[in-house]
């Protein structure tokens, strides 16, 4: 696909690419949770911008500095504008330089139409003052999902704005641990998280060998299992269990009415009694073997999938299960540890270890670094070489970039972004599963 003919807007539409206007001062935003390699993207973008004579303004602290109605901005306190001395040694460091935040204008917004309504957009408005106040051509966003939404939002603001007034092109950058994003192979910060929390789980096994019990880790990954497997992967977990797990046996079927319209819908849910027993008959599997010992590593997803009546007291305001109140790995563990005396007669130490934020600061792997790094020059050279507006920086086979369009990502309808699961049945679901302990159809006899 000609990249020329990628991301057009209406204000681009009205431009051709080649007469578009050049960029003299671009800025960087991140937003929501940290991720390793995060300074990677900043400090690479920057320095390939500024060798250009371009102006790289970072944001301070996300979208929470421009959504603010006070005026004006001050340097130092609401942005800063980097010099070389900021970019020294920054691709390799941890955390991120310019903070973050989870603020989200739009939160408001459902639907296409509801970018029409004024009482609906207050906040992009307030965002377009404030890149208009910084005087920028340009907008790297870096963020999960989320921001991703939040890009494409006020990318489609603009559309509706008079065509006389300025547009600020924008392009996404990808960052999730989680790695569950449609339009790329693998996140940065994906392979750092997954070797942190591995080294984690290496050190519970060998307390696990020395005291002849077992752990329950939750780890993060909200809907799609692609760290919980890869953390059982490399930190030699035996059990891995993730949203994509949960049928047959472990599966079951919920009638939910909504409140409001008194419809009615079946939900798959995970039967945790299920779980305790899968948890048990693992234990006398390996014990079987003469093994005493374990790790169970847990998908904090499938949380979600509980009954309501398991999860109703710790649902917040959006309906999410509020993890840290539910405490999933220690509620399994509880579980699994009554069902074990239940079936066998003795007790079975059985602990619950939530694992996950050491992971999204921690110092780089080199290919987060490497990775990162390509995904910062990309957002550089896609505002400068390809002059997109409205696209998000990839890449495919050996780092070669390419440039996806918000209108692929994103739900027309909707405006929600894909989520990317892991394919059950898939080599690497396959490769997950497969590599940890072989229990056979339950129940085990002791």
């Amino acid at each position: 696909q000609n990249m020329a003919a990628l991301g057009g807007s209406a204000a681009a539409e009205a431009l051709p690419v080649e007469e578009r206007p050049e960029i003299k001062r671009v800025g960087i935003v991140f937003a929501g949770g940290p991720a390793p390699g995060a300074n990677s993207v900043i400090s690479v973008a920057a320095s390939s911008l500024r060798r250009l004579g371009i102006e790289v303004v970072g944001i301070m602290h996300g979208y929470s500095t421009l959504v603010k109605d006070t005026r004006p901005l001050v340097e130092g306190e609401h942005y800063m504008i980097f010099e070389s001395r900021d970019l020294w040694g920054l691709r390799n460091s941890r955390g991120i330089v310019i903070g973050t935040s989870r603020t989200g204008p739009g939160r408001g917004i459902k639907t296409s139409t509801d970018l029409d309504d004024p009482s609906k957009t207050g906040d992009l408005k307030n965002v377009y003052n404030s890149l208009m106040e910084l005087k920028l051509d340009a907008i790297i966003s870096i963020g999960g999902d989320g921001t991703l939404r939040t890009a494409n939002y006020v990318y489609e603001y603009q559309k509706r704005l008079p065509p006389d007034a300025k547009r600020v092109r924008v392009v996404h950058v990808p960052k999730t641990i989680d790695n569950d994003y449609s339009g790329i192979d693998f996140t940065f910060g994906f392979f750092t998280a997954v070797g942190t929390i591995a080294e984690e789980l290496q050190n519970l096994r060998a307390d696990a060998m020395c005291t002849q019990s077992y752990f329950v880790v939750e780890t993060m990954g909200r809907t799609a299992g692609w760290l919980a497997y890869g953390a059982s992967i490399a930190g030699e977990a035996h059990m891995v269990v993730a949203c994509e797990d949960v049928v047959g046996p472990l599966a079951t079927h919920e009638v939910i009415t909504n409140p409001v319209t008194g419809e009615t819908h079946t939900d798959i849910r995970l039967d945790l009694d299920a779980l305790a027993d899968r948890i048990v008959d693992l234990i006398l599997t390996r014990a079987k073997s003469g093994k005493t010992y374990g790790c169970v590593v847990l998908a904090e997803g499938i949380a979600e999938m509980l009954p309501e009546k398991d999860t109703s007291a710790v649902r917040n305001e959006s309906g999410q299960v509020s993890l840290a109140q539910l405490d999933l790995s220690r509620l399994v563990a509880r579980k699994a540890s009554a069902r074990y005396l239940e079936r066998v007669g003795t007790a079975k130490k059985i602990t619950g270890v939530q694992l996950g934020y050491e992971s999204r600061c921690a110092a780089p792997h080199a290919f987060d670094v490497v990775l990162g790094s390509q995904l910062g020059l990309g957002a550089g050279r896609c505002l400068t070489e390809t002059k997109l507006d409205g696209v998000m920086v990839s890449v495919t086979g050996q780092l070669d970039l390419r440039y996806v369009p918000f209108g692929d990502l994103i739900d027309s309808k909707t405006l929600s972004a894909q989520v990317r699961l892991v394919k059950a049945g898939g080599d690497f679901h396959r490769l997950a599963q497969e590599i940890c302990t072989r229990v056979p159809p339950g129940p085990v006899s002791p």
